[in-house]
């Protein structure tokens, strides 16, 4: 059985000490379920558009409504197509997808107001 590397330094040193699991080069320790649980959210980063569809960087998606924009009296209109995302998987917010919009320049969006193109 190969045990995981360090979730801390990525060392591939780690050694087992009882139901821990320990790390001689930064003195980390952690149990197999907490790196279990730790694969299954990397695998979880997916990010999905309205309908289901994942997403990836480079793709193009278009607008499924309208988008107020702040600092702007007109809105972003349903069917607009966006070129070349980019996603932002630890952003703060909802506002997963860094891009530019024809006519109003950079924003973020949130994948929950897109489809894939």
């Amino acid at each position: 059985m190969s045990l995981p590397n360090c979730p801390s330094c990525d060392s591939d040193l780690t050694y087992e000490d009882g139901a821990l699991l320990v790390c001689p080069m930064c003195g980390h320790e952690w149990t197999a379920a907490e790196a279990e649980n730790a694969e299954s959210a990397e695998a979880e980063a997916v990010i999905r558009d309205a309908v289901g569809n994942e997403l990836q960087d480079g793709d193009t998606v278009t607008v499924i409504r309208d988008l107020k924009v702040k600092g702007s009296s007109t809105p972003i209109k349903v069917g607009t197509k966006v070129k070349n995302i980019r996603l932002l998987h630890d952003a703060p917010d909802d506002h997963d997808i860094d891009c530019k919009v024809d006519g109003f320049g950079p924003m973020k969006l949130k994948s929950s107001v897109v489809k894939k193109a």
